[in-house]
């Protein structure tokens, strides 16, 4: 389970219409017990991806570890990711589960259609190994 507050469902949103019409992307800051998830900030990151940015994403490694830096310092930890997709449904694709290798943390995608958000949905990357890692629907509460 993912929990947000309603500021941050609509910062993801609002980032994605602005990315529009390429993907937007971002971390998910917060604290994890059991298999709750709860976002203690939003960090936007820049679409970094060399290929097509309407259909990839790729978060920079240099603010991965900064956000990752930050996060500890308030004791927190990287819990999610989230990106948007132009013109296409809030479902992970392939290339979205071949690329996600934190296992535990919750991916949101967003569909954003003719520049408008319209859904916004969470997975959970589980599993034990690359080999088996898998997403599975999970469910977002605004708190």
């Amino acid at each position: 389970m993912l929990k947000l507050t309603p500021e941050q469902r609509q910062k993801i949103r609002l980032e994605a219409e602005q990315s529009y019409p390429e993907e937007g992307c971002g971390i998910l800051i917060g604290v994890r017990e059991g298999n709750v998830r709860t976002v203690g900030s939003v960090v936007s990151c820049r679409n970094s991806s060399s290929e097509d940015r309407q259909t990839r994403y790729f978060i920079d490694p240099r603010e991965l570890i900064r956000a990752q830096r930050e996060a500890h310092e308030r004791a927190e930890d990287v819990i999610g990711f989230y990106h948007s997709h132009p013109d296409h449904p809030p479902e992970w694709s392939p290339t979205d589960l071949e690329e996600a290798h934190w296992i535990g943390c919750s991916y949101v995608v967003t569909s954003v259609i003719g520049g408008k958000a319209t859904v916004t949905r969470s997975f959970a990357l589980v599993g034990s190994l690359e080999e088996d890692k898998r997403f599975v629907e999970e469910e977002m509460i605004l708190a």
